[in-house]
């Protein structure tokens, strides 16, 4: 995509002739959305709360924050991983715009919100309980859709009209900066649209106290100042354009967008992303019929990815570059027929196409004569197939019943080390890798039953039962070398530990029940209060064991500290857990405004059963509580985040615990006319903690052995940030 065409279509989205703007000043764009039924399930932060939480960051997946259920886990500065009910990465189902993106990197780094623009997400549905078979597949946790506004078109016989955004913000804590700006032109079957963001922050530093030790340091000794290392991001840009079409209730969507990053530090990872390259190819059709709904859409995704030590990392010589290619080609048709008044049916057909192929070029010494093959012509072919009724019984019983089909083709080809497959570090396990047979073919199936109960206008009670399948990814099946610096590169849980992938993991299959309630007045403009209970059986869970001694390094076969060489491997799991969310409005008043009271309130367990263990990378219970004050153009608000101690931790992993801690967060926002100006203290007094989930802190010193940095040390949260952000909408 050049930047020709770009600029030309910014211009033109941007720049409404005044000819235009004196025929009618009262013109508006009318969004066109096609009518859907509601899926059961669904939830999501209100569009409030999502202009506030895009105005000062670059990382979409902190969007999500603060969602009964849900927690982040730590990684880049614009890749932070979600997790539902203690279920993330590859276990959830994650859209942006209704494309499902894959990761091609063996940490993960390029997870599917890292692509999507937070300037341009107008919604974010999520199912954290039941899923729906016609939202999930795949996945044996829940969903996470995220949406850019709908096309928007002119009214019939008016004017092309325009409108456009520009804004920017700037955190003093790592002086991140960035803007976005964006228009479109439309009439009234045509709409054009352009988008563009960029991003980048220095290290971050922690709050008050922190000085990790670093042994590769010279003398060791602490680091100067609080600076996390490895926590910078630069060059990340974003953009798009879009062409869509109107013609009697159909649409046809076409957008074409493309993101670079140039650098992005990890320090919960070996090493940094250099480089990465996205390109997406989205083509959407929907269409209204006299039977129902009709949806199709086709996805292409390149992706080119580079890996190295950054500077904050030692660098023993040219240090150690990695390369990823993939590519993901993906379809969609699915259908919703109106069978009657009180019948809807849903169905339809899934297809997708994943290649990857990740080598690490050859740089001397025992890293050498040949490029190393990590997985070489990976592949993964996925066909699905789902049909879903949904019943509406009265004013009082809703139900759904759906039924999908999930079968799973992998393979990879075979593989070298650097050694050119000779007999020794890298040769023995390259043969016995390729002498294996590594086609594996899943058939998997998901059943979903749901129901909503309404007695009255205040309250309403939804449940169900799921049985979910998920087959697993390339990188836990065919990563092969058993050298603990090759199996510590791939790793994408940010443990600081090495893994090995088994070609002969099953699928998961996990068996949950929810069941929440919901209470509120009968506007619910004065009280709500939602409960949500769950369950989890998961059969075949991909955990992980310490390698047999002798097989790997003998450090990993029983030491009860320091960092070691693991292997997949399918155990069975459990997970169960609670959610509390409320809000009051405690006063309301002519010349005051209001003042709302929030809270929420997580909860989650995770066992696994075969071993007596915890399972990894679990949020303690954590309680959110709020303040927000609204008068006229203004709203402030005051956040307290109270997060207990974590010390049910997985021993096969030599997880560290954490401790208690509180923090607390200002925001104050202004809309006025056609600007929204945004101001933020994050962490006000500055305090030090250990993120729960940010893994360990292996961002500065010799990353590349497994006893090169000092173990126990975690990556703490960020210290404390000021931060303003400024929009225009014209």
């Amino acid at each position: 995509m050049t930047k020709a065409p770009l600029m030309a279509a910014l211009t033109l989205a941007i720049a409404l002739p005044a000819s235009a703007r004196a025929e009618d000043p009262e013109v508006t764009i009318e969004p066109f959305v096609i009518v859907t039924h509601p899926l059961l399930g669904a939830t999501g932060p209100d569009e409030a709360d999502l202009a506030t939480r895009r105005a000062t960051t670059g990382d979409s997946a902190s969007l999500l924050r603060d969602l009964p259920g849900l927690s982040l886990s730590g990684a880049g500065g614009i890749s932070s991983l979600p997790a539902i009910h203690g279920l993330s990465d590859d276990r959830l189902r994650i859209q942006v715009d209704g494309a499902d993106l894959m990761p091609a990197c063996p940490n993960h780094m390029n997870s599917p919100l890292s692509y999507a623009d937070p300037a341009k997400v107008a919604e974010v549905v999520v199912y954290d309980g039941i899923t729906p078979v016609s939202a999930g597949g795949d996945s044996i946790g829940g969903s996470i859709q995220v949406r850019s506004a709908p096309p928007e078109f002119g009214s019939p016989g008016e004017a092309l009209v325009a409108k456009g955004r520009i804004g920017s913000f700037w955190r003093s804590n790592g002086d991140g900066h960035g803007y976005n700006l964006g228009g479109t032109l439309a009439g009234p079957w045509l709409s054009l649209t352009y988008g563009e963001s960029s991003s980048q922050s220095d290290d971050f530093t922690a709050g008050r106290s922190f000085k990790p030790v670093a042994p590769g340091r010279e003398g060791g000794g602490a680091i100067p100042g609080d600076v996390v290392g490895s926590s910078a991001y630069s060059g990340a840009a974003n953009r798009s354009l879009g062409l869509a079409l109107r013609l009697q209730g159909h649409t046809l969507q076409l957008e074409q967008s493309r993101q670079t990053v140039d650098f992005e530090g990890f320090p919960n990872q070996r090493m940094d992303m250099t480089s990465n390259d996205n390109r997406l190819l989205n083509v959407h059709y929907a269409g209204q019929f006299t039977w129902g709904d009709l949806e199709a859409r086709f996805t292409y995704q390149s992706t080119r990815h580079t890996m190295d030590m950054g500077p904050d990392r030692y660098l023993y010589g040219t240090g150690m570059p990695m390369d990823t290619r993939a590519k993901t080609r993906g379809a969609l048709l699915k259908g919703s027929f109106a069978l009657s008044e009180r019948d809807t049916l849903r169905a339809g057909l899934e297809w997708q196409y994943y290649t990857l192929f990740d080598w690490w070029p050859p740089v001397g010494g025992s890293m050498g004569p040949n490029a190393f093959w990590n997985v070489d012509f990976g592949e993964r072919r996925k066909i699905d197939a789902f049909a879903e009724w949904e019943a509406r019984w009265s004013e009082r019983w809703v139900s759904q019943v759906g039924l999908r089909s999930d079968n799973v083709w992998t393979n990879a080809g075979p593989v070298q080390g650097y050694d050119n497959g000779l007999a020794g570090t890298w040769g023995d396990d390259a043969a016995a890798f390729n002498a294996k047979g590594r086609v594996r073919s899943d058939h998997n199936w998901d059943l979903t039953a749901l129901g909503r109960y309404t007695p009255s206008p205040t309250q309403s009670y939804e449940g169900g039962y799921a049985r979910k399948s998920r087959s697993p990814n390339l990188y836990q099946r065919y990563p092969w070398a058993t050298n603990a610096m090759a199996a510590l590169m791939n790793n994408f849980v940010g443990d600081g530990n090495g893994y090995v992938g088994n070609v002969d993991l099953a699928p998961e299959v996990a068996q949950t029940v929810s069941l929440s309630g919901v209470w509120h007045d009968d506007g619910q403009g004065r009280w709500r209060l939602k409960a949500t209970g769950h369950y989890t059986h998961v059969h075949d869970y991909i955990d992980a064991r310490r390698c047999a001694l002798g097989q790997c390094n003998a450090a990993s076969a029983s030491a009860p500290t320091g960092f070691l060489t693991l292997q997949y491997v399918n155990q069975a799991a459990r997970l169960y857990g609670l959610d509390l969310s409320g809000r009051l409005l405690l006063v309301e008043a002519s010349g005051f405004g209001s003042l709302t009271a929030s809270s929420t309130l997580n909860y989650v367990r995770g066992d696994n059963l075969t071993t007596g263990d915890h399972l990894y990378g679990l949020m303690p219970p954590n309680l959110n509580v709020g303040l927000a004050h609204r008068l006229g153009v203004w709203t402030t608000s005051a956040e307290a985040l109270v997060v207990g101690p974590k010390d049910r931790v997985s021993r096969v992993r030599n997880e560290v615990e954490t401790p208690a801690y509180l923090l607390l967060n200002l925001h104050s926002s202004l809309e006025w006319k056609h600007l929204r100006l945004d101001v933020d203290v994050e962490n006000l007094f500055d305090r030090f903690y250990a993120n729960p989930l940010g893994g360990a802190y292996v961002g500065q010193g010799p990353s590349m052995t497994s006893n090169g940095i000092a173990w126990g040390v975690l990556v703490p949260g960020k210290g404390r940030s000021f931060n303003v952000a400024l929009n225009l909408f014209f």
